[in-house]
């Protein structure tokens, strides 16, 4: 349970703490299935009697940008939802696709302010929180200069590794950082980089994602292809699949040509994205026609099935913090091939939870190969992700905001 605000010259619990979270990767009503992990973090503080309200800022473009899609869903969100016992507030900003993203917090704060000063004077939060650092964290960082409360921010990989590169946001993101009580990080490998770009490393505590043990749990390959016989797929071929959207960075076109040396496999591309024309192309280009299933998006009830069918889960990204979908994937007892990236060896610790192989697609092909000749019990493997759970997720995050708020 989350600990009360003491009064003055009391140790009396009074109420929880109150947690004002501005988080652009969050669900909403348009898109569900959007940011689904940050949601399932705020559920498991909920849970636990933690007391959080999210602002979930969305970017809609000027008119006439805004009559198209995405965008035109966006403008149809409700003002406000209800998640998991979670209220959500959907206010819009002014969103300049293209060349205003290092401007995106400023616009923001402007755009949620009067929202965040409303909500703190009908009952005063206690933090404010950013769940993800670029742009939600200088925006975030802005709002709670203005309310006059302590900051927390989390980073999840991207948000550092891409953001950083572009010199306006990397002077944003450091101020907001320099102004934080408490940062997060999802790997000891993202909170080494975080303090190599000038972060005080004492301030920075790794914070592990969470996971559905209920929903994400081994089942033997058969049984599972069985159950998802609308997809189509090899009733007994080896399979391999590769969730993520279907953009440069998530490698798809290294496990297709990696899928080339390995004749018989077949390979599962889980997602939709700009790069699907292209990878349609190479897949003929290979001759992997016969071999190669793009399913689109699969729902998230039928993930696990997906995972659990597959001999190995291959994500060959260009740079991750620390996925969740690895850990859901060793959670079915599926194996993983992945690079040696952010906190990649912090999963893949011993060779029941699968091959670290570098980018390319000799590497990735080795491996696969390796674990179909050797392929770990699948108890073995989702042992692996034993230590993943909501419930610890939560706990630790209330403790931390607990101990930022002076409650610790």
């Amino acid at each position: 349970m989350a600990r009360g605000r003491r009064d003055a010259g009391s140790q009396a619990l009074t109420r929880p703490l109150r947690v004002l979270s501005i988080s652009t990767l969050f669900p909403s009503p348009p898109r569900p299935a959007f940011g689904q992990f940050v949601a399932r973090q705020m559920a498991a503080v909920a849970a636990q009697g933690g007391d959080v309200t999210v602002i979930n800022p969305l970017g809609v473009p000027p008119w006439p940008l805004s009559r198209r899609e995405p965008y035109a869903a966006l403008t149809r969100c409700p003002p406000q939802s209800q998640r998991d016992g979670v209220t959500v507030h959907h206010p819009r900003f002014t969103l300049i696709p293209r060349w205003g993203a290092d401007s995106n917090p400023a616009r923001i704060a402007r755009a949620i302010l009067p929202l965040a000063l409303r909500l703190h004077g009908e009952n005063p939060f206690d933090l404010v929180d950013a769940q993800f650092f670029f742009p939600d964290g200088p925006a975030a960082a802005i709002i709670a200069t203005r309310l006059g409360l302590p900051l927390s921010i989390k980073a999840r990989g991207s948000d550092i590794h891409y953001w950083s590169t572009r010199p306006g946001a990397l002077a944003q993101i450091r101020e907001a950082a320099r102004q934080a009580s408490g940062l997060l990080a999802v790997s000891g490998a993202l909170k080494a980089d975080m303090a190599g770009l000038g972060m005080d490393a004492g301030k920075i505590e790794v914070h592990y994602t969470g996971l559905d043990h209920l929903r994400f749990k081994p089942l033997p390959h058969d049984e599972a292809r069985r159950a998802l016989t609308e997809l189509d797929l090899p009733v007994a071929a080896p399979l391999f699949v590769v969730p993520g959207a279907l953009i440069a960075i998530k490698g798809q076109a290294l496990a297709l040509q990696a899928l080339a040396q390995l004749p018989g496999a077949h390979l599962a591309l889980v997602g939709k994205g700009p790069d699907e024309a292209g990878l349609r192309a190479l897949t003929a280009q290979l001759g992997l026609a016969g071999r190669t299933h793009f399913l689109g998006q699969v729902s998230h009830d039928r993930l696990p099935l997906l995972m659990a069918a597959a001999d190995a889960v291959v994500l060959p990204s260009e740079r991750e913090g620390l996925a969740n979908v690895w850990i859901e994937a060793l959670a079915c007892g599926t194996p993983l091939v992945i690079p040696p990236i952010g906190g990649a060896a912090e999963v893949i610790t011993s060779p029941a939870a699968g091959r670290l192989a570098e980018r390319n697609p000799d590497a990735i092909a080795a491996a696969l190969r390796d674990l179909l000749n050797a392929p770990p019990s699948r108890e073995a493997t989702a042992t692996c992700a034993a230590r993943f759970s909501w419930e610890q997720n939560g706990r630790q995050i209330l403790a931390f905001w607990n101990a930022i708020a002076g409650q610790g």
